[in-house]
């Protein structure tokens, strides 16, 4: 009890002592007076440390490649997943259906080449990877070139149609002569 009495005494008369502690002194007061006064430490540049530059960190942070085998892989899958969300879409739907529907060939392979334009175009709009992008304008360059006929020269409207070109006679007869010299 005698311990308990004399920290209560202690901190009674402590306390205002403590308090008074913490006034600050007035603003007038030099802290360093007759002293000599610390060196600047030098201020740093105004825009801070030398940062590399952004193409420096994104190749820092860049994903590791996983090899060719590996990226045509992961190209593969995005592609069919984009083909699924693009198949339903009715816009994609109705230039198919308008395809198929074309009375001749030729028109046929019109309507194919805006249906592989609006297929691919959204397909473009529905990913942010430029590679998946590159790789949409190759399909449908590939695509659309095995439309082209090279092969075959049309005829203007109202032209008459040009005669088939003759049978070849000769090489059969040709033919037929080795077959009997060598029978003979």
């Amino acid at each position: 009890m005698k311990i308990h009495a004399s920290i209560l005494s202690v901190m009674l008369l402590g306390a205002p002592l403590i308090i008074h502690a913490q006034e600050a002194a007035p603003p007038s007061v030099d802290l360093y007076e007759g002293q000599q006064q610390p060196e600047a430490t030098p201020a740093p540049p105004p825009n801070g440390p030398e940062l590399p530059e952004l193409k420096q960190l994104d190749e820092t942070f860049k994903p590791p490649s996983l090899g060719t085998d590996a990226e045509a892989i992961k190209l593969r899958v995005e592609w069919r997943q984009l083909r699924n969300r693009t198949v339903n879409d009715p816009a994609v739907q109705a230039a198919k259906a308008s395809a198929q529907a074309a009375p001749t060939d030729l028109e046929k392979r019109k309507r194919l080449r805006d249906y592989y334009s609006i297929y691919y175009q959204r397909m473009s709009a529905l990913t942010s990877n430029a590679e998946i992008k590159l790789a949409l304008e190759a399909f449908k360059t590939v695509h659309q070139g095995m439309l082209a006929q090279p092969r075959v020269r049309p005829t203007p409207p109202g032209s008459p149609t040009p005669p088939p070109p003759p049978a070849q006679k000769k090489k059969k007869e040709a033919h037929k002569h080795k077959k009997n010299k060598l029978k003979g």
